[in-house]
């Protein structure tokens, strides 16, 4: 209950309220010419007051739903909206979902950061439990409900790399044939993925005028989402500025390409009607539509079952291509440009360790420099 009192002239108001702790504080302003200015001032400040006493008494849980209906639903791209979601309810929810808004602090906040990694998780995947929360403080805090971030400090452990799966290279040709003789239309997809390094999804979403013929090169600038459901849009920008990038290739691929480009439009017109104009992709089924998951993950699995080679994901193609780009010689900074990593310190985390061959040629081009300087 907001009280008046007129001091020189002008009036003053004085509001009191209880702070994170429960305790009591007043806060009072003067300066009004009128009694009705002060009590239009005090109520505004009590309802603010008010909005900022429910924010930090309710439980995280409803917290973060709320945020991400006002913030995120609808307002970010589809796979962010289910990566956020995802961590609300599957991790934030289910560990300190009940906790007060107000009572979360830095140090209990931490230990639930660090028992993410402790039952398995990746540094990573503890990174996307921690951005959403963060965000939704930081977001209350500009709404003037909270004055500080108790998530704002936290330390996410890097945890040790992962031996990188990958496929050796001298594996690839043989793989190639396999997937060819079960279809052409498939084994010119997976040689594109090869020789390119593309994400599945940045290959599937390759179109016509994607391609420059001239230059030999391939531009990446949208992604097939495969997670999307019906309703959800299928093809999405890429998902940073640096993934959207134009890579060359090699010659003799691009030729190849160039046969089977001309096959599929010769192919595209006898199907007429039936044919799926929606998209202009390079590679897909007959009708013009995207291959699906399930054809893409089964002609891989069955071909790697063919060379008795344990089972990898697709996007092992992916390493593959960075790896043999490494043993020919390219460095580490032409290949962040090529796979388009935001860093070179992500392309140098992942890759560095992975060959071989690359700290062997190192040595003998050292020990070349040393002989000549005898």
């Amino acid at each position: 209950m907001a009280s008046f009192r007129k001091r020189n002239g002008l009036w003053e108001y004085r509001i009191s309220f209880k702070d994170e702790l429960g305790k009591y504080k007043v806060k009072s302003k003067g300066g009004f010419s009128t009694k009705k200015e002060a009590e239009l001032e005090a109520r505004k400040k009590e309802l603010e007051q008010e909005s900022t006493n429910t924010v930090k008494e309710s439980k995280i849980a409803d917290f973060m739903t709320e945020w991400f209906e006002l913030y995120i639903k609808d307002k970010r791209k589809p796979n962010t909206q289910r990566t956020y979601w995802f961590s609300i309810k599957n991790h934030l929810i289910p560990n300190i979902g009940q906790i007060k808004v107000s009572e979360l602090k830095p140090l209990p906040y931490q230990r639930f950061i660090d028992s993410l990694l402790e039952n398995g998780l990746s540094t990573e995947s503890a990174k996307r439990v921690h951005t959403p929360i963060r965000l939704a403080y930081q977001q209350a805090i500009i709404n003037g409900y909270m004055d500080h971030n108790p998530t704002a400090y936290v330390k996410i452990k890097k945890k040790e790399i992962k031996k990188l799966k990958y496929l050796n290279p001298s594996y690839v040709p043989e793989v190639l044939e396999f997937i060819y003789k079960r279809s052409y239309d498939q084994g010119i997809y997976f040689e594109c993925l090869f020789e390119s390094g593309m994400r599945k999804g940045e290959c599937s979403a390759l179109e016509f005028n994607d391609i420059n013929w001239k230059e030999r090169t391939l531009k990446i600038d949208e992604t097939y989402d495969y997670q999307a459901t019906k309703n959800e849009q299928k093809i999405n920008s890429v998902k940073t500025e640096t993934s959207s990038r134009t890579i060359l290739m090699r010659e003799e691929f691009m030729k190849k390409l160039r046969i089977y480009t001309k096959y599929k439009m010769e192919k595209r017109s006898l199907i007429g009607s039936l044919y799926n104009h929606d998209q202009n992709f390079v590679f897909g089924r007959d009708d013009g539509t995207a291959f699906p998951k399930s054809t893409l993950y089964n002609t891989f699995s069955k071909a790697l079952e063919y060379i008795e080679h344990e089972h990898l994901p697709i996007h092992s193609t992916r390493h593959t291509h960075a790896v043999m780009m490494l043993e020919a010689g390219a460095s580490m900074k032409e290949l962040q440009d090529r796979l388009g990593h935001a860093s070179m310190q992500v392309t140098s985390d992942t890759y560095s360790h992975v060959t071989k061959k690359m700290e062997t040629r190192a040595v003998e081009l050292f020990d070349s420099y040393m002989n000549k300087r005898k």
